[in-house]
């Protein structure tokens, strides 16, 4: 699916984590043709030094920089990189994340402190790294990769749904304590949206077109979203266009959040 959606970044730097594919790649890539300098962030060297080429081949200003957000260190380390490009930082797409499938009671220890420690850490991190450049510039805008089940009751996804839950509160949190210095600050919750997580999901599924089909059907619009889709909403966020806008939750989700039992 195509968009003809038009933003301009030109100047501006524009950091995305986990920004190597997926829905991340889309806003890179999104970013990168609106003219901001681009930084993906991400553990995939290959896919991410991958986009970085492709990107920078068709003449844009991309840099690939590894990051774990799960990482104080790195994520420090990521936004000091970003800011030295030009001398300033002007938007960070959080959206690094991962999904592990788990009942409450059947989530071990490990794997929860391991979804909220990327998830809702990840967040945080690139919250804290970035606002001070922001600060000092006067403006800058963050969003948020939530998901309707930070809203929405799923069947086996406890750590996950816990993790976006918390991304939510942290975003209206960030956004009331650094509105006055300029900083904007939202959160986009994705329905289903065909991206490799979710293709990873299906290939490990007993029946995978059953399910495809399931999650189909639980659209009203009848069908699962696509990356670009959602990198269009990211960017009218971190644009002029949405300038008193902040602390918000964009749903994406093609009415699946929006309808009867």
């Amino acid at each position: 699916m195509t968009s003809n959606v038009i933003f301009n970044f030109k100047g501006q730097v524009a950091v995305v984590t986990g920004g190597s594919m997926g829905i991340g790649g889309a806003v890179v890539r999104k970013f990168a043709e609106a003219g901001a300098t681009t930084i993906i962030a991400d553990l995939d060297e290959v896919q991410g030094r991958l986009l970085e080429s492709e990107l920078r081949g068709e003449g844009w200003d991309v840099h690939f920089i590894p990051t774990d957000v799960g990482s104080d260190m790195q994520m420090k380390s990521l936004m000091e990189q970003a800011y030295s490009l030009k001398g300033r930082l002007d938007i960070v797409y959080n959206n690094a994340g991962i999904a592990i499938a788990g009942e409450l009671v059947e989530t071990s220890e490990s794997d929860w402190q391991k979804v909220l420690n990327i998830n809702l850490g990840g967040v945080y991190r690139g919250c804290k790294y970035a606002i001070p450049y922001m600060q000092q510039q006067g403006k800058g805008v963050i969003v948020n990769c939530s998901s309707t089940q930070a809203i929405n009751g799923f069947m086996g996804w406890a750590a996950y749904s816990a993790s976006k839950g918390g991304i939510l509160a942290v975003t209206r949190q960030a956004a009331v304590q650094y509105a006055k210095q300029g900083i904007r600050i939202n959160a986009v919750a994705p329905g289903t949206i065909m991206t490799p997580m979710n293709e990873k999901i299906f290939d490990e599924a007993e029946d995978p077109e059953a399910l495809i089909q399931t999650w189909n059907n639980a659209h009203p619009i009848g069908r699962f979203g696509q990356p670009s889709e959602i990198a269009d909403l990211v960017l009218y966020l971190c644009s002029d266009a949405s300038s008193f806008i902040t602390g918000q939750t964009f749903v994406a989700d093609g009415g699946q959040s929006v309808q009867g039992e």
